[in-house]
């Protein structure tokens, strides 16, 4: 089984939103994928996500009431088989965290998306737009899944 743990600064928007959409379609496509999402920093740890990702989440019928902020962990390196973060940032911290045998598990979300590859998905935090959001996230769950079953 594969592990996915996908990461942002806080884990109240775009992480667990990543996380609870990339959950349900693996339920829909049976592929046998273990997926978290944590955080870089420790500013909303321990806090319930965010009023605009849980309206998105719950519009579409996916479970909130287990996602909590949590901070990435040196275990989460060894764990976890995929270490996607939300943007450029979150992929920089994730490296200057990461051990070094980790650094080839870490990588872009949108880096799957042809033609998008270098593009981050905006914070929702400071844009306000939870539904931006929801449609980059969606649109790579597909190459995602795809990518994570070709490699195992």
């Amino acid at each position: 089984m594969q592990r996915v743990l996908f990461v942002c600064l806080g884990n109240i928007c775009r992480s667990p939103m990543a996380e609870a959409l990339f959950r349900q379609a693996i339920s829909k496509s049976g592929s046998a994928i273990q997926v978290d999402s944590a955080a870089t920093s420790r500013w909303e740890h321990g806090n319930p996500i965010h009023e605009g990702t849980k309206r998105i989440l719950q519009a579409r019928s996916c479970p909130t009431e287990n996602l909590v902020s949590r901070q990435i962990t040196t275990s989460d390196f060894e764990r976890y088989d995929w270490i996607i973060g939300m943007d450029h940032q979150n992929v920089k911290d994730l490296r200057a965290i990461a051990p070094k045998d980790a650094q080839k598990k870490i990588y872009l979300y949108r880096s799957v998306v042809p033609q998008k590859e270098t593009e981050d998905i905006p914070d929702p935090w400071y844009t306000g737009n939870f539904t931006q959001t929801e449609q980059l996230i969606e649109e790579g769950i597909p190459y995602w899944i795809k990518k994570i079953e070709q490699n195992q």
